[in-house]
């Protein structure tokens, strides 16, 4: 699940970008995750039967403030064809209820995470039914031990790691050097503003500015499929066109590319500011 040398800003967009329900998450949650500076993945739970195979998964994130913010992920196969579909929580309660509905109501499963919620461990290979009904509390009691041994172990694990990492903090940021690529990039910079369609795209004093670029570097930093206002499917690409000018200094256009449009086609937006692109992206999936 976890990739060494994945920056936390990679797996933020890939967590949301797969789970069905991110544009539930409240805004003030996804405002605190762009200042996310480090992160630790934990798997908390599986259940695999049959007809069911279900994961969760807990990600903290440290914030530039120095504190913490958990999302709780849900992993499922109930998709079609038994596609794995993913789903993201900021509270602990909101996962479990989902865990819940995804059994059947008079199976073991769901009377268990009834009652323990999904942290609790896999179920045996036999099945609670093989369990003599005489031992099964003291099978619960063992269980509910093992519980609670094992989330202090995740959480010391979590705190420990988040704790070097606000050691880190004290050391000067480090910026990401970027590749650019002297190919006509005054020309590249008309050509992204001249598709852009939105009515507040960068006007002439930044097309003039950008007439003495000499080298660009274009990055796709966000991208996300999702079902928008009245159930139609979009998508979302964020793209940031990075220019060096002949002075040294560096400017950017931040386009969106997205089909949350009433017929459904393909349309560009072009913004100065990364806020301003992201702002648009929420207000295009909310209002169409």
């Amino acid at each position: 699940m976890n990739d060494p040398y994945e920056t936390t800003e990679t797996h933020l967009e890939r967590l949301l970008g797969r789970a069905l329900n991110s544009f539930d998450l409240p805004d003030a949650l996804v405002e605190k995750l762009d200042s996310a500076l480090a992160h630790a993945s934990s798997l908390c739970s599986a259940h695999h039967s049959a007809g069911l195979h279900r994961e969760t998964y807990r990600h903290t994130y440290l914030l530039n403030d120095g504190s913490s913010l958990t999302l709780w992920e849900l992993v499922h196969n109930t998709g079609r064809d038994g596609a794995r579909l993913h789903e993201l929580y900021g509270e602990e309660s909101e996962v479990r209820l989902a865990a819940t509905r995804l059994c059947r109501p008079s199976s073991p499963e769901a009377e268990r995470l009834a009652v323990d919620g999904p942290d609790g461990l896999p179920p045996m290979a036999a099945g609670p039914e093989a369990v003599p009904p005489g031992d099964r509390t003291s099978m619960d009691d063992i269980a509910a031990g093992l519980l609670a041994e094992l989330e202090s172990e995740r959480t010391a694990e979590i705190d420990a790691h988040l704790a070097l990492l606000r050691g880190l903090r004290a050391l000067p940021p480090v910026r990401r050097p970027r590749r650019y690529f002297p190919d006509n990039s005054p020309d590249h910079a008309r050509r992204v503003l001249r598709r852009a369609e939105n009515t507040d795209r960068p006007r002439e004093e930044t097309a003039r500015l950008l007439r003495t670029a000499f080298a660009h570097h274009i990055t796709q930093v966000f991208g996300r499929q999702c079902q928008v206002e009245g159930g139609k499917d979009a998508g979302f690409t964020l793209y940031e066109h990075a220019f060096l000018l002949i002075d040294g200094s560096e400017m950017s256009l931040w386009e969106v590319e997205h089909t949350a449009t009433p017929d459904g086609r393909h349309m560009c937006e072009v913004y100065e500011a990364e806020s301003t692109a992201r702002e648009a992206m929420e207000l295009r999936a909310r209002v169409l």
